[in-house]
């Protein structure tokens, strides 16, 4: 898999402000197949950090329901994604993901 290919965007939330403050972690959104050797090869060689520690997660993705006159509501399930959470090393910064 490519690089370039790996890493979508990073998230910025409330959440993953606190986490860069805090813990110097930054939330990232990656391909499905993608793991944790290649979202670290990815983020030290895109951004020239060194990667200690990469958490990836499963995001399920979101039921609705689809109602209409007359019809039987529908569930229909959202798109999943995976969500990768990676923690470098202490006094390093992600300056494309700073809030």
């Amino acid at each position: 898999m490519e690089i370039t290919e790996v890493l979508r965007h990073g998230i910025i939330t409330e959440k993953s402000v606190k986490l860069q403050e805090q813990h110097n972690q930054y939330t990232f959104k990656v391909a499905p197949e993608a793991t944790k050797i290649d979202v670290r090869r990815a983020v030290e060689q895109l951004f020239n950090v060194k990667v200690l520690k990469v958490n990836i997660i499963n995001v399920p993705g979101k039921k609705r329901v689809l109602r209409r006159r007359g019809a039987l509501p529908r569930v229909i399930h959202g798109q999943r994604w995976k969500k990768a959470i990676v923690t470098i090393q202490p006094g390093q910064t992600i300056e494309a993901l700073k809030a």
